[in-house]
């Protein structure tokens, strides 16, 4: 079965974007080695134009086909005219307010999040990326088999949270973790035994 991962960037006080929801200011502290570990073990979480750039836009998905994320956090690259941000995935935005998609890549699914990655677990292929954001991940915490979150060393004070739920404390085991220059981390968590 296919596994859901919620892999996202952080502040060390755990918020994943400004209030406003901007979260280019995790840029600055992208470090020569961190992004190094990012094009060898994550390629595929890379926006297109950055992997264009990079020089790995032709690059094979090493752990996920597919990308979930909210509306919100799709919403960033529109200005820019980012329609597809992840082209060498299945793009998929969750969203009840969006009437339709500004892209034919990308799928626009009103339906409840749970049955979805419920639905998506079930069929053949690399595992379920979660891209972001709060509300999507906090309505998904309970399908979420690994959470993978690249810490910043940069406290921002407000923002944007990790999860956006009800208090409700789950208890994960860390599975790994790097350490890069510049402070950046790498912590893999997996959920608990019950």
């Amino acid at each position: 079965m296919r596994k859901l991962t919620y892999f996202v960037a952080t502040t060390i006080d755990g918020f994943i974007a400004a209030p406003d929801g901007d979260f280019g200011f995790f840029l600055r502290y992208v470090t020569k080695d961190f992004l190094s570990y990012l094009v060898s073990e994550w390629p595929e979480t890379l926006p297109a134009p950055g992997r264009t750039a990079l020089g790995i836009g032709d690059a094979p998905n090493a752990r996920f086909d597919t990308v979930l994320m909210g509306r919100g956090t799709y919403d960033v690259g529109l200005p820019d005219g980012l329609t597809s941000p992840y082209p060498h995935l299945r793009q998929i935005v969750l969203s009840r307010s969006m009437a339709e998609t500004p892209d034919s890549a990308v799928e626009v699914v009103a339906e409840d999040p749970l049955t979805l990655v419920r639905g998506l677990k079930q069929e053949e292929g690399l595992d379920i990326w979660l891209c972001g954001g709060a509300d999507i991940a906090g309505q998904l915490l309970s399908e979420i088999d690994e959470l993978v979150v690249k810490q910043y060393p940069v406290l921002a004070g407000s923002g944007m949270p990790l999860f956006r739920t009800e208090f409700a404390p789950h208890h994960l085991t860390l599975a790994d973790h790097r350490v890069f220059e510049g402070g950046n981390l790498v912590l893999t968590y997996t959920k608990s035994p019950a």
